[in-house]
C-alpha cells in the first residue's frame, strides 16, 4: 500500500507540476498575438523604404479587431499611423507603414502596436524598436523605374548614358 501512495503521490505532483508550467506558457496580459518580425524593406526600384512588423496569432483574437500601429518618423514630426482590420482566421499578422524618408542606419526607431476590439477595448500593447543596417541614402530619390513595363525612368537615366540618383537634402544630417 505505501508503494501505491508513493506513485499515486508522485504522479499527481508531476500533473500538479506540468500544469503548473503550462500556466506560465503565456500570461493573459500578453494578449492574442507575438511578436515575430521587425525590419525596415527598402525598395531600390520604386526608391521606398518602409517597417513592417509581423505578429503571430497564438490565441483567439475576437471578431471586429483593428491594430493601430504608430511608427517613429525618421524625418522628424508626428508618428505615422496606420489602421488595419484584423481577421480571426489569420494566423500572422503583417504591418507596413506609409513609404519612409530619412531613416538612418544604426538608430533605433520606436514603434507602438495597440489591438483593439471591437468595442474600442485596448486588448493587447506591444512596444518595440527597429533599426536598420542600411541608411536610406543608399535609395535614389525617385525611383529607377516607371509604368508597368519597368521602363526606365527618364528622369534618373539620361539620354547621354549618365544617371542622376539624386540626394534627399531635407534630411537632417
Amino acid at each position: 500500500m505505501t508503494m501505491k501512495w508513493i506513485m499515486l503521490t508522485t504522479i499527481s505532483v508531476a500533473i500538479i507540476a506540468a500544469l503548473g508550467l503550462a500556466g506560465c506558457q503565456r500570461k493573459d496580459d500578453e494578449g492574442p498575438t507575438q511578436l515575430t518580425g521587425r525590419l525596415f524593406v527598402f525598395n531600390y526600384r520604386v526608391a521606398s523604404a518602409s517597417y513592417m512588423i509581423t505578429l503571430k496569432k497564438i490565441a483567439p483574437i475576437p471578431e471586429g479587431t483593428t491594430a493601430v500601429a504608430e511608427f517613429e518618423n525618421p524625418a522628424g514630426g508626428n508618428p505615422l499611423v496606420v489602421n488595419q482590420k484584423i481577421y480571426t482566421f489569420w494566423d500572422k499578422i503583417t504591418l507596413e507603414s506609409p513609404d519612409l524618408r530619412c531613416v538612418r542606419k544604426d538608430r533605433p526607431y520606436s514603434v507602438s502596436i495597440k489591438l483593439v476590439d471591437a468595442s474600442d477595448k485596448t486588448i493587447q500593447t506591444i512596444k518595440t524598436e527597429v533599426k536598420s543596417d542600411l541608411d536610406q541614402t543608399v535609395l535614389p530619390t525617385k525611383p529607377l523605374v516607371v509604368g508597368p513595363a519597368y521602363t526606365a525612368n527618364p528622369d534618373i537615366f539620361k539620354g547621354d548614358g549618365s544617371a542622376d540618383y539624386g540626394k534627399d537634402m531635407a534630411c537632417p544630417a
